[in-house]
């Protein structure tokens, strides 16, 4: 086994340390992006008597995605001990975007949010795994 330079190993560090924080970049600001676009609906028929944006339908599964993918991204151990603090804002991300996916899948009956709802529940699943992998390493 050959032993690394520990600059090298340094300058590793700081490379997954970077791409870490520009993936919870991303994701927090589409995060945000989805929080606005969910009320944009109700709120041009409030302010302006019409719907003048319409309810999510497909941009949902593509919001549904960046967790997802976040997660599918950081699935190193050392990457998912990274994220422990942002889990609890990823799961309600997914969370809330399973609700709303749901709730438009039944009343609105927008097939593309069933694409949704899959995505949620496999981002839920994922994190299930790895929190699982992540204690079954611990003890």
């Amino acid at each position: 086994m050959a032993m690394q330079n520990p600059d090298e190993a340094d300058v590793r560090a700081v490379r997954s340390e970077r791409r870490l924080a520009l993936r919870l970049g991303i994701f927090r600001w589409a995060f945000l992006l989805s929080m606005l676009r969910m009320f944009a609906a109700p709120a041009s028929k409030d302010f302006f008597d019409r719907e003048l944006v319409p309810w999510p339908t497909w941009d949902w599964v593509v919001c549904a995605l960046v967790p997802v993918v976040l997660i599918w991204l950081s699935r190193r151990p050392e990457d998912w001990e990274e994220l422990r603090g942002e889990r609890t804002l990823i799961k309600g991300a997914l969370s809330l975007f399973l609700l709303y996916a749901v709730m438009g899948a039944i009343g609105k009956g927008h097939p593309a949010l069933w694409i949704a709802v899959a995505v949620c529940l496999a981002g839920l699943a994922g994190m299930w795994h790895l929190n699982r992998k992540e204690r079954l390493r611990a003890g």
